[in-house]
């Protein structure tokens, strides 16, 4: 199955690009630029791809995620620190973001002949973001079907959208993807913070995977309070 995988340079999409790259046919990546205070992302995106051979497109949304206001991960919004599934964590939410981005990766797709489009969507993303999860990418794919009717047959390829980040850590590990040259951190700093929700996600989810983490973090033992916190609730 020629597959390409949208990839913003995260452990999940980095760890999706390479099992595509294992079980089916990668062609290619796609990444988006949407004025994101993290956009260093790109740059492991950009690594991904040239580590897997494969071309590496670059969408520029920045005039499109400018309207997009009132995130935390486009406007001068503190990052909050926390759980990701604490109510503080919705400042994140890009409004409509991934049901943008699916639409153009679906048309690249179509324009190439490409037969998926792959998204790490998981299981941990359901209760912050409306558009990763399953009730909205099967409606997406439905809808694209129709939007290519007659001339692309293009799926959605969604492996880990009913799995945690646990299970993405070890479908990653089983086929060598190097997390270190992965970037999850919202707040784009030198190193990963450890306290925003997406660090203590990635830190959780290596403890539970049993994997080894390889990331540098400024508060690498933050996680484990923002966890109790959260069974305590």
């Amino acid at each position: 199955m020629k597959t390409i995988v949208i990839c913003s340079g995260g452990l999940d999409s980095v760890s999706l690009a390479h099992v595509v790259a294992a079980e089916h046919e990668l062609t290619r990546l796609v990444s988006f630029d949407y004025g994101q205070r993290h956009k260093k992302e790109l740059d492991y995106a950009a690594r991904a791809a040239a580590r897997l051979g494969v071309p590496h497109d670059l969408i520029d949304m920045r005039p499109i995620g400018a309207a997009l206001t009132g995130s935390a991960l486009t406007d001068d919004i503190d990052v909050p620190d926390g759980h990701y599934a604490e109510e503080t964590m919705r400042i994140t939410v890009v409004p409509n973001r991934n049901a943008i981005m699916l639409a153009i990766a679906f048309g690249v797709a179509a324009a190439n002949g490409d037969q998926a489009v792959a998204t790490a969507v998981h299981g941990g993303d359901h209760f912050i973001y409306p558009d990763c999860r399953p009730a909205f990418t099967e409606a997406f794919e439905a809808m694209q079907k129709a939007a290519l009717d007659g001339y692309a047959d293009v799926r959605l390829y969604t492996p880990f959208v009913h799995r945690t980040k646990a299970d993405i850590v070890t479908a990653g590990a089983k086929y060598a993807t190097p997390f270190a040259e992965t970037w999850s951190c919202y707040k784009g700093g030198a190193h990963h913070c450890g306290r925003c929700g997406t660090c203590v996600e990635r830190r959780e989810a290596f403890h539970l995977a049993g994997v080894e983490d390889p990331t540098i973090y400024e508060d690498p033992e933050f996680w484990r309070a923002a966890v109790a916190g959260r069974a305590d609730g």
